[in-house]
């Protein structure tokens, strides 16, 4: 198998709901892809206007400045305080690592990577891409003999699972077991919600409490589409074991993947100023605030989503029979069968809309429980 043996894009299967939602007479609430809405933070955005003289080959490793910066960070956010610029990559977005990621570890025909049951399709296309077989498997005791990559996230996208300090352990040590890379996509942990994600810091892979003293075999990723609203810079980075970093850098060399010079700059900023982050948090928090009564009391039932961009619900039947009733009141959302066998009765909300939108959303959901 190859990328011709890829399937349609599955968003395609999406339109005819949008224009369902479109006909409303108040207009869609789009709620489904989960593209930032919100403005770049104006410091982000001088940064890149102060490093538009870009006319020499940017670096695949990234600027000293940013490489500290992506070190400082993780250091201060994520609770990581022993990395070295070694140990990080700047990546042009993080769709196209998890994506390129077996790719870039030389896997192939007849080997095995497994990501969560409920996951992101970008995992398995990952490995579709390369021969590889892919696998749904969540708990750490059933994943395979021969399995050489293992995909974590946390917090899921979209079911918002977020993984504790013991369970990441659970993992770290299992993967060891197999001789795998346990890779953790970790894009949304800024957004903690609920249970002891309200207060506490969403741990990372990396964390000393989990590694045992060595990252070997490890990988954490993360974005800044979501905290920064850089989606369109496609700003990313991926930091963990030092020999896994190089090989993974000398492949990136070959293959021409440097983010842009101007977006590095960016990226450096945009690390450096929690201030922007805070605030953009509270702005979702508003809006799950909106739509948490509401959906709920229109009949969802909301599982996880103690962290994360999104709420995942269920009214107990499929998920195209709930995009069509949602979509008649004017709301896109995203089926559950985009994110696996397993969630064919979900559907994803996210909290990517303006405030005025969600607050009409919540309105006509509660309405149409009357």
């Amino acid at each position: 198998m190859g990328v011709r043996d890829l399937a349609n894009y599955p968003w395609d299967a999406v339109e005819p709901y949008r224009a369902r939602a479109a006909a409303h007479p108040d207009g869609i609430v789009d709620l489904s892809i989960g593209s930032p809405v919100d403005p770049t933070p104006e410091v982000i955005r001088r940064a890149l206007a102060e490093a538009t003289d870009a006319h020499a080959y940017p670096q695949t490793v990234g600027t000293p400045a940013l490489r500290e910066a992506i070190v400082d960070w993780y250091a201060r956010r994520r609770g990581v305080p022993d990395l070295a610029v070694g140990n990080v990559l700047p990546t042009i977005g993080s769709k196209e690592l998890v994506a390129l990621l077996p790719l870039l570890l030389g896997l192939g025909v007849g080997d095995v990577v497994v990501h969560p049951r409920v996951a992101y399709p970008t995992y398995a296309v990952g490995a579709t891409t390369v021969g590889a077989t892919p696998l749904a498997i969540d708990d750490p005791a059933d994943w395979p003999v021969g399995a050489k990559l293992i995909w974590i996230n946390t917090p899921g996208n979209p079911d918002g699972r977020t993984w504790s300090i013991d369970e990441l352990k659970v993992a770290v040590a299992r993967a060891r077991e197999l001789g795998a890379v346990l890779a953790s996509d970790e894009c949304y942990a800024e957004l903690g919600w609920d249970g002891p994600w309200a207060s506490e810091p969403i741990p990372s892979v990396l964390d000393p409490r989990v590694t045992g003293g060595t990252r070997a075999g490890l990988l954490s990723v993360y974005s800044l589409s979501k905290q920064s609203n850089l989606a369109g810079y496609r700003a990313a980075l991926l930091a963990g074991c030092a020999r896994i970093v190089g090989e993974l850098l000398t492949a990136r060399k070959h293959l021409g993947l440097m983010p842009p010079a101007p977006v590095q700059h960016a990226m450096a900023v945009a690390l450096r100023d929690d201030e922007h982050v805070v605030a953009q948090k509270e702005l979702y928090r508003v809006r799950r605030e909106l739509l948490v009564p509401a959906v709920q009391a229109a009949g969802f039932r909301i599982d996880g989503s103690e962290a994360g961009l999104y709420l995942w619900l269920t009214e107990g039947r499929d998920a195209w029979d709930s995009m069509g009733r949602l979509a008649d009141l004017g709301i896109l959302a995203g089926p559950g069968h985009f994110y696996g066998d397993h969630s064919a009765d979900h559907v994803r909300v996210s909290l990517t809309a303006p405030r005025e939108r969600v607050a009409a959303a919540a309105a006509r959901l509660a309405a149409s429980a009357r």
